[in-house]
């Protein structure tokens, strides 16, 4: 041990016992948390270990052939995970911008405006999402019909839409926070070389809050990739690799609603939809530490 790290260590305060407390209080929430992660984790990879004892993992996880009741069943899930990254990619083109933009103005330009604006947003985020599913079903799917001349208005273009909608007030909400703890003296200091006020914010607010930003995109993504009722209501259903914005697909979490209330307990559908949990449960789990990666990569910059 240096002769640094032994001086740091005895001119570290000494915590009274509540703070003890409270340190030991908050470590253990944390050991509890990770727990039911991995016990989650354990399960899951516990009852879908079931299917495979009879398929092929790579042969489960390529093909794009998905027929449960079939004799012999096929599981397929290359089908439900494009349909699922489908619809989330689509709706990161148009929730990206239109979020991180309101997170913009919120922060640098509403002035007393944010007042009103900011809550009705915070609001916005906690509309249930079947109420935004039935928005998609009963108003903008026949409007498809009608105006675009489509066979069916359950599509990837209707469920990337509104899973947009739902992913609109995350990413301004949490991109605001991350715009307004940006230090005032940076923005003072530009304002006194002479930017401009969209100077500042492009060259200067924004690349400092840049790892809440982009936490805050990565998360309200995360968030549409997990949906369950609005795909299951607006995507369609079909088990398809969509060729088009306007083909059916059925991502994972429409696929694990519909099944698996009907599934016998121990089957091979059943576990089949286990390792479907698995699969989702892990790209969620990436998209989150997608984020912390690129929350900690724009700290240390």
């Amino acid at each position: 041990m240096s002769q640094e790290t032994r001086e740091a260590i005895l001119l570290r305060p000494k915590l009274s016992r509540t703070e003890q407390g409270a340190r030991f209080f908050f470590l253990a929430c944390a050991f509890v948390a990770l727990g039911q992660m991995v016990l989650i984790m354990l399960f899951l990879l516990g009852e879908a270990g079931g299917l495979f004892k009879t398929a092929n993992f790579f042969d489960f996880l390529f093909s794009t052939e998905w027929y449960p009741t079939y004799e012999p069943p096929e599981f397929g899930a290359a089908a439900l995970i494009v349909g699922s990254l489908a619809v989330t990619f689509f709706s990161s083109l148009l929730a990206a911008p239109i979020g991180l933009g309101l997170a913009v103005f919120l922060a640098c330009l509403a002035g007393k405006s944010r007042e009103w604006i900011k809550p009705a947003v915070e609001l916005m985020a906690g509309v249930p999402s079947v109420v935004l599913g039935f928005l998609g079903l009963v108003v903008l799917a026949p409007f498809m019909v009608d105006v675009l001349g489509l066979p069916t208005g359950l599509n990837v273009l209707n469920a990337s839409l509104i899973l947009a909608l739902m992913a609109i007030p995350s990413i301004a909400s949490l991109g605001e926070d991350a715009l307004s703890a940006t230090p005032r003296q940076i923005q003072d200091a530009s304002y006194a070389l002479g930017a401009t006020r969209w100077e500042t914010i492009w060259r200067v607010t924004m690349p400092a809050s840049m790892s809440g930003l982009s936490t805050a995109v990565i998360l309200g993504l995360g968030r549409a990739l997990g949906e369950t009722l609005v795909v299951l209501m607006v995507a369609g259903g079909a088990a398809q690799i969509p060729g088009s914005l306007f083909d059916s697909v059925r991502p994972l979490t429409a696929t694990l609603a519909a099944e698996m209330g009907e599934t016998a307990i121990g089957s091979p559908h059943y576990h089949a939809l286990f390792a479907l949990g698995v699969v989702l449960f892990f790209l969620t789990l990436g998209f989150n530490l997608l984020a912390h990666y690129l929350g900690q990569k724009w700290r240390s910059r």
